[in-house]
Formats: C-alpha cells, sequence, structure tokens
C-alpha cells in the first residue's frame, strides 16, 4: 500500500518512548514505531465501536430473532 509522509509532534517524553523502542530493536525505524502504535490504537478504536453498537441491542429480542420459526424447522431435521 502506498505511503504519506506527514509531520507529527510529539512532546519530548514520547518520542524518548519512541526511540527506546527503536533502539531495543523492536522497530527499525520511528515512523514504523508510530505506524504500529497508530494502527494498534485504531484497531482498539474500531472494536470498541462494535462493543459499544453491541452494548445497545435487546438480548431478549435477539434471541426471539434467533429462535424465530425454530420450532418449526425442528421437525424437518434428520435424525442423528
Amino acid at each position: 500500500m502506498p505511503k504519506a509522509k506527514v509531520a507529527i509532534t510529539l512532546d519530548t517524553l514520547t518520542l524518548r518512548r519512541v526511540d527506546r523502542l527503536v533502539r531495543d530493536a523492536r522497530y527499525p525505524n520511528r515512523s514504523q514505531a508510530i505506524e504500529a502504535a497508530i494502527d494498534a490504537h485504531l484497531d482498539r478504536l474500531e472494536h470498541r465501536r462494535l462493543i459499544e453498537e453491541c452494548a445497545k441491542l435487546d438480548p431478549a429480542e435477539e434471541r426471539a430473532m434467533a429462535e424465530e420459526g425454530f420450532a418449526v424447522d425442528l421437525a424437518e431435521w434428520p435424525e442423528y
């Protein structure tokens, strides 16, 4: 995937933490360390959104929809 350059401003402590990851060979350079951190954070935010949306669902209503027609279909199932 093509990449674009961006300029960011980081506080000194954050930059030291990024540099420590590079120095400890966790990442080959600052760019990859920062990209990995942003990707991880975006993944968490997107996952959190799914959790928030699922929390809005009514469990009884979801169960009723899942079981809708189940009793009728059960008679048609083959015996094992």
